[in-house]
This record gives structure tokens, sequence and C-alpha cells, in this order.
């Protein structure tokens, strides 16, 4: 479902990503894995066409599109969410699910779309009409989730789903994402939870300062400690 090959992207004069290749195949979740700094969400926002200096090649679903704008991506099926979540304040829970749809061709299915999405996320779902900032970290992560879900994407990408969040809201959402996966999406995730997030992933690639210096299956790496401590403890 996706090929990157050469990859690079550069913050003003700073080379953060450099010249990394990796793959996702479809219905897959693969996890990046790294120190903070090491380059993770950069390449994350330069999937999605949210860093300006790139260069390399990304293939989406048979498209190349590492020049395409974001909101071509998003229509090729390509969803992102960020690890800020941006929920719009003053907007309830079910206004904010409705954002998803906003530039998809499906907006005249938005409110079957919205129940849908509100049976696969129970704690939203008792929520709808609650302004969405006025929810828990947790949840506002989850409403993150569902928004990015509502348009049906091919491929989603998660940015740190689990920082700052109780464990037992951790625990649901890495349930979600298993089941997100037997549904048929492929997920690419960036998670600092090494463990939860191999536990759940096919396979795995470790950057370190903007290079991919490991990759293997999830199970190996999961058993392999030294690795761990090398390029992903704090």
């Amino acid at each position: 479902m996706l090929k990157v090959s050469g990859l690079n992207a550069w913050y003003d004069r700073s080379h953060v990503v450099q010249d990394i290749s990796f793959e996702v195949k479809q219905g897959e979740i693969v996890t990046l894995m790294g120190r903070n700094g090491a380059g993770k969400t950069t390449t994350l926002r330069t999937m999605m066409g949210l860093v300006d200096k790139r260069g390399g090649s990304m293939v989406f679903d048979g498209t190349e599109c590492l020049m395409r704008p974001a909101n071509s991506r998003f229509h090729l099926g390509l969803a992102y969410v960020p690890e800020d979540r941006r929920i719009v304040p003053g907007l309830t829970v079910r206004e904010n699910l409705q954002l998803g749809l906003i530039a998809s061709s499906r907006r005249e299915r938005m409110d079957d779309m919205v129940d849908r999405i509100a049976e696969t996320f129970p704690r939203l779902k008792e929520r709808l009409d609650q302004e969405g900032t006025s929810m828990s970290g947790g949840e506002q992560q989850m409403l993150a989730i569902a928004r990015a879900m509502m348009a049906e994407p091919k491929m989603i990408l998660l940015d740190e789903p689990s920082e700052g969040i109780m464990p037992i809201l951790v625990d649901e959402m890495f349930e979600l994402f298993h089941r997100m996966k037997q549904q048929g999406t492929t997920i690419l995730l960036v998670e600092q939870n090494v463990e939860r997030a191999l536990s759940i992933s096919d396979r795995a690639y470790i950057l370190d300062q903007g290079e991919i210096v490991h990759a293997g299956t999830a199970q190996a790496l999961l058993e392999d400690q030294e690795i761990q401590e090398k390029y992903c403890a704090v």
C-alpha cells in the first residue's frame, strides 16, 4: 500500500529526515520507533504533505504523491492524527466528527457515518453533544482518531496516540487499533510505548538522528532488549 524511497525532509537548513526507505503492506500495523528528536513526527508530517522542503519518492496505493498537496493525499485515502489532536474548541463531539467529512465526497452520509463511528467508540457515543475540548486527554485522542476514521481512509498515520493518557484508556486505545486492523485499516504508528506498540504490530522500523538504523518483525524487536535500550530508551 505504501512505499517510501529515499525520503528527505528539511526545516529551513536542518536536514531532519535523511534518505529513509520503508514500506507498509495493506492490512499491516507498522510502528516507527526511536527516541524524541529521531525524526518520526517529521516523517509522518512529510508523508501527509505538511513539510514544504522534501525529496524522494512516496507511492501510496499505486500513486506517486510526495509532491501532491495534503488535501490530494486525503482524497487518495490517507488520514493523519497529529500528536496535538487539534480538537476544535467550541464544537461538540458530533461537530468535530463532522469535520472529518467536510472535504469528502461522502458528506451526504454524514449523519450515518457519525452514528457508525460512535458505535466503534462507546465513550464518544455517550458524549456526542458535549464540547470536545471539555473531555479528558484520552477521550480527546479517541475523538481525533474517530474524526480521521470518518472518511473511511485506506491508511491512517497515528502520532504518539498514548502520550499523557491514563493507562485504562491506553488499553482501550490499543484494543481499538487491533479492531481497526481486523476491519481492514492499515496503520503506520509512531509510539513511545514500545512494548504496547510492538504487541499489536506486524513490523517495525527504528529511526535515529533521521536515519533508519534497524528494521524487523515486531516480535523479533520485542524480544531484542539490547536494540530497544540502544535506540529507544529514554
